[in-house]
């Protein structure tokens, strides 16, 4: 059984909604468990009066590079999102002393490796699939991610 077939069959758990598959071929055996969904609390706060103060004067400054990426991503609608194809372990970098694959304001191209998803001790260079600039990071370094689970913004412009 080659990669492929264990990620189609991963695909198939995280959109069929069954709890586990088991399989078994030539002495390989393969168990996938989809992780319950945790129960939701609902809490519901009194409102409190708010005090409203004059805003302090504010000197105009050139804006961060930052702050400009911030300002961007605030604006979600016009970006395409690159997705986890996979359940698993998310890492920005090839190794621990390395440099990220991609950074934010970074040009990627379709076949570009972005990330790697690391599951069932498999690490999975993870490709663009559009075409334009890295506009955000949506995951943190080394943790987990589900299937279909949004890692990177990108602006196609």
């Amino acid at each position: 059984m080659d990669i492929k077939e264990i990620q189609e069959l991963i695909r198939f758990v995280a959109k069929s909604g069954v709890n586990e598959v088991e399989l078994e071929r030539d002495g390989f055996k393969l168990s996938i468990k989809a992780n319950a969904p945790a129960p939701v609390a609902q809490v519901v706060a009194a409102p409190m009066p708010v005090q409203v103060a004059a805003p302090a004067p504010v000197a105009a400054a050139a804006p961060a590079p930052d702050a400009v990426a911030a300002t961007a991503a605030s604006n979600e609608t016009n970006y395409l999102t690159i997705t986890s194809p996979m359940i698993g372990t998310f890492y920005r970098t090839p190794g621990p002393d390395k440099d990220a694959f991609v950074n934010v304001g970074d040009l990627v191209e379709p076949g570009k490796v972005v990330c790697i998803v690391e599951a069932m001790k498999l690490f999975n260079e993870i490709e663009s699939e559009v075409k334009g600039r890295i506009v955000k990071v949506l995951v943190d370094n080394a943790s987990p991610v589900e299937y279909g689970q949004p890692l990177f913004l990108v602006d196609p412009a």
